[in-house]
């Protein structure tokens, strides 16, 4: 606030609002694993407003969107890599026994619990439906 930059004052107002708003739902404070999942939510709120921005031909709102998605990132926690996220799925189906497609959603509950907010689901789900359809 102090050096007048507007716009990542009004993200950041944005993004707290979020973050309270669950608060309040909840009843209570929210510690960093929660508030993770909050900024990985707004993220992915942003990515998918992106694209519709894209469609519409609306090149000043995909600007700021980026710039929300920008800011967001720096608070949330370092993404693993992709062989560090590959080796820590097939330590989970390792550890659970998994075998077929049926144990997909117990792998994809254990995962969800280890990376919180971290990386988004959707690429998780891809490579554990290749290491179990293997």
């Amino acid at each position: 606030m102090r050096t007048r930059e507007k716009k990542r004052v009004a993200a950041l107002r944005l993004i707290n609002a979020a973050i309270k708003q669950v608060e309040i739902d909840q009843g209570r404070e929210l510690d960093d694993s929660a508030i993770s999942q909050i900024l990985a939510k707004q993220l992915k709120q942003r990515q998918n407003s992106i694209e519709q921005f894209e469609k519409g031909g609306r090149a000043d709102l995909v600007a700021q969107e980026q710039y929300e998605i920008d800011l967001i990132n720096e608070f949330l926690p370092e993404m693993p890599s992709d062989d560090e996220l590959e080796e820590r799925v097939n330590e989970v189906i390792a550890d659970l026994g998994a075998s077929s497609m049926k144990d997909m959603g117990r792998v994809m509950q254990a995962l969800r619990a280890q990376l919180p907010g971290q990386v988004d689901m959707g690429i998780v789900s891809s490579l554990v439906r290749n290491s179990l359809g293997k």
